[in-house]
């Protein structure tokens, strides 16, 4: 097997639910020692999707690869353990609310004394020095901040509702990644460590390109909905094509000979709904779905069928032969499929492999102490004792 990119690098993950977690499961896939800490009472998306023993689909995807141990960081005697942790490790990655870490003893302050060369990534809904830090934050929370719900509501003429994908939290973690490997970078060079302050609002402002197209100027619906059209294609299917009307129709007029409707018609809005009445029944005509987007390709219009969530999107042929799934077993045995990560390199490796797994709460404290820290089993045990450390049986929900 190749070496991974970022094999050696150790990783330590307070983080929970996605932001953070999407953030270390890509690191994870990279080559690095990931060994996330988690509360006695779990990270609360054990409980979202599939579950089978201790495992649900929504903690297997973004946590798997992982080591884990269980730490109960409110046992005073626990800041002691994340101290030694942080001496060996290159990273933290964190998403509580601002202060949190403060509150815990572990703030970057305390965290870069122990260890100048450590790289931090915090990532909250609204930074870590701004007038709303202490604000809660969810992905739809900055959706709606942001202007992007009621852009959907706009576009779709419809009711305000949030994206079904948590766009915040998953942009805000792949510019945490590019701003910790930046850092890792500097420190590298420098001796220097970095603390990394990635607020969900600054992703979402910087990523939105509609918005930022028209930052001077003001947001029209046409600016956003043009280059995209969904029309009704054989066999019940529906098909969307990146193009304008005008451009949709120019072809099929200029390279396959469509008759055009409104030739004689002045006013433009009204020759318009005649030629979309004739693309729509052309599009439907079409005696298969194969033959459609074939005239699609033939006029170089780029389209995607309209699938439905689950096993029909991944039917999509690119999903087989780009190796998008994986299957692997859960801690019962059951087979249960994971979406790799995008990441494929001339020379190097990476990605979770059928091997893979996602460990229970605490399964790895013995051999992750050991690991990292050197400790043998009596010293383990000794945080049992004192609360700090728990098993996996007594953690278990």
């Amino acid at each position: 097997m190749a070496v991974r990119p970022l094999a050696g690098l150790k990783v330590l993950d307070l983080s929970r639910v996605l932001s953070g977690p999407y953030a270390t499961r890509m690191l994870s896939d990279l080559g690095a020692d990931v060994l996330k800490v988690e509360p006695p009472e779990g990270d609360m998306t054990r409980k979202l999707g599939k579950r089978t023993g201790t495992l649900s689909g929504y903690y297997l995807q973004q946590n798997i690869g992982k080591r884990n141990i269980c730490v109960d960081l409110k046992v005073p005697e626990a800041k002691a353990l994340i101290f030694e942790l942080t001496k060996v490790a290159n990273v933290v990655v964190e998403n509580f609310r601002p202060g949190v870490m403060d509150r815990f003893g572990l703030s970057w302050t305390e965290l870069s004394a122990i260890n100048p060369q450590l790289v931090m990534l915090s990532i909250s809904g609204f930074g870590q020095t701004g007038v709303e830090r202490e604000r809660a934050a969810y992905a739809p929370v900055l959706h709606a901040e942001a202007g992007l719900i009621a852009r959907q509501a706009a576009l779709g003429e419809g009711n305000s509702s949030d994206f079904p994908v948590n766009i915040a939290d998953t942009y805000t973690s792949l510019h945490g990644l590019i701003g910790l490997l930046a850092a890792l970078r500097f420190a590298e060079q420098t001796g220097i460590g970095q603390h990394v302050d990635i607020g969900m609002i600054d992703v979402i402002h910087s990523s939105d390109d509609m918005a930022n197209a028209v930052l001077d100027g003001v947001w029209s619906k046409e600016t956003h909905s043009g280059l995209w059209n969904i029309w009704d294609a054989p066999g019940g299917a529906k098909i969307g094509i990146a193009a304008t009307f005008r451009a949709l129709w120019r072809a099929f007029a200029e390279q396959r000979g469509l008759a055009d409707p409104a030739a004689d018609v002045v006013d433009r809005k009204a020759a318009d709904a005649l030629r979309r009445e004739v693309m729509a029944e052309h599009l439907r005509a079409f005696e298969s779905f194969t033959a459609l987007v074939a005239a699609l390709d033939s006029v170089r219009l780029a389209w995607g069928r309209v699938r439905e969530v689950g096993e029909d999107t991944y039917a999509q042929p690119s999903v087989a032969s780009r190796g998008v799934l994986v299957e692997v077993e859960d801690n019962v045995g059951e087979k249960r499929r994971v979406v790799q990560s995008p990441y494929k390199f001339s020379n190097a490796d990476s990605g979770i492999q059928p091997s893979s797994r996602a460990a229970d709460i605490g399964a790895d404290n013995e051999s992750a102490l050991r690991d990292w820290l050197g400790w043998d089993a009596d010293r383990v045990d000794a945080l049992r004792k004192s609360g700090v450390l728990l098993n996996p049986a007594s953690a278990s929900r």
